[in-house]
């Protein structure tokens, strides 16, 4: 079942244990109980701490691996369209709990702080452990708190004036230096969106200069390296069904790093998600082909012998993502090429799974590889060897690639429900 709890009502269970009453070590002897409820808490997301859930959540012991839980909790997350998020708790039961699953969510706004955000996720797990818990002999020390809600005011007091719209605004630089090399570089952004159920609009204009200048004394000269790339992104989309979407998607963008000195492309497109779009907290596997034209002005002349050209283009992507027990896996493969020319193309593999092996070990991937001969900007006079150096120009290549492997283990002791902050053990609180 799944539940929204509204933020005026407000359940408080109380449990009432003896160890924690009189400020003891509770006894792993007796953690391990029968009728105790083991939770396993599979939760990656910023506001997930771990310290404060076994602090405000004492009716139940908190394991550490799956294998000793009998209730396990899947936390997933995604953004809302007025920049909050919306979390999804799935309590999964296990061995003699099995078959039992409940689903509970919780939506933060933007504005919410991380307390808030922190406070509002244990309420919602401690809600879906209840049920659990009143299968055993501990439901005797459980009490359940209703505060009224606040009557509501008059739909017309609450009218959304802004109409669902929401702007981000961005701005930044840093300054550094030594004795032979000065840096500035300057950033900025707005973005506009506005999300509903049957249309998406997001707008973006973004930008980012930058300028290095480094003194060669062995030559009397200054090596000047200035970046700039300006770019504004738009994406309209339309929900069809709870399978189909339909969409456009433009962009301009002006890199000199690339040799463009604007690049404006306009795209339709369309697509198909084989799982609802309900469960895309769970699980996506969407398919998405895009038709469309990119006109090109170049910086110099390019390689071709061209500084201006108008090309039409098209775009297949297949992503899936998935949070499952087992673990999860985030990946797509794009493949994209220029229509007047279908030698120029571009193959690319993105993603990787992050895999529970067995009792505390988990396996992680993430990497890309692709194929590249889309490259129409290189420019024709080639690059001076202090440019490929310092890699202040974009060079040709057939090939681009990057892989991260990682293990990570985590053994112990299964009862780890205590928490203590002290020197340095800051529960969730987080010291630059």
């Amino acid at each position: 079942m799944k539940h929204a709890p509204h933020a005026a009502v407000l359940l408080v269970l109380v449990c009432t244990l003896p160890a924690a009453a009189l400020g003891q070590d509770p006894d792993p002897a007796a953690q391990s109980g029968e009728d105790e409820i083991q939770v396993f808490l599979d939760c990656q997301t910023f506001h997930c701490d771990f310290d404060h859930f076994r602090r405000e959540i004492p009716f139940v012991s908190w394991v550490r691996d799956r294998q000793d839980a009998n209730v396990h909790v899947l936390g997933t997350i995604q953004l809302t369209g007025g920049g909050g998020r919306e979390h999804t708790f799935t309590l999964i039961g296990l061995r003699e709990l099995a078959g039992r699953r409940d689903t509970l969510q919780y939506t933060s706004v933007n504005t919410d702080t991380s307390a808030e955000i922190r406070d509002g996720l244990v309420r919602v797990v401690k809600l879906g452990l209840v049920p659990f818990v009143a299968t055993t002999s501990l439901w005797d020390l459980l009490d359940v708190t209703y505060r009224r809600p606040v009557i509501a005011r008059p739909a017309a007091q609450d009218a959304d004036p802004w109409n669902l719209w929401v702007f981000t605004l961005s701005v930044g630089g840093n300054f550094r230096g030594e004795s032979e090399r000065r840096s500035f570089s300057g950033n900025g952004s707005i973005r506009a969106n506005r999300t509903a159920e049957n249309v998406k609009i997001d707008l973006r204009l973004s930008g980012r200069a930058s300028r290095a200048e480094t003194d060669v004394p062995e030559l009397d000269t200054t090596f000047v390296n200035t970046q700039e790339r300006y770019d504004f992104n738009g994406l309209l989309v339309w929900s069809l069904s709870d399978h189909w979407s339909a969409g456009i998607r433009t962009s301009a963008l002006h890199n000199n790093f690339v040799n463009q000195d604007l690049t404006i492309t306009v795209a339709p497109a369309i697509e198909y998600n084989i799982f609802p779009y309900g469960e895309s907290t769970r699980r996506q596997l969407t398919l998405r082909y895009s038709l469309g034209v990119s006109v090109f002005d170049y910086e110099e002349v390019r390689v071709f012998g061209r500084t201006s050209e108008t090309r039409p283009t098209h775009r297949l992507e297949v992503g899936l993502a998935t949070q499952q027990p087992w673990g999860s896996i985030s990946a797509s493969v794009t493949g994209f090429q220029f229509l007047h020319d279908l030698s120029k193309h571009r193959l690319s593999l993105f993603g990787g799974p992050r895999i529970r092996l067995f009792r505390g070990l988990n396996f992680n991937v993430l990497g890309s590889i692709a194929r590249i001969k889309d490259q129409l900007f290189i420019a024709g006079a080639g690059l001076t060897p202090e440019e490929r150096l310092l890699r202040t120009r974009q060079f040709s290549t057939d090939f681009q690639y990057f892989v991260l492997l990682s293990f990570s283990y985590r053994f112990g002791s299964r009862f780890a429900n205590i928490v203590n902050p002290r020197m340095g053990s800051s529960g969730g609180i987080i010291f630059f």
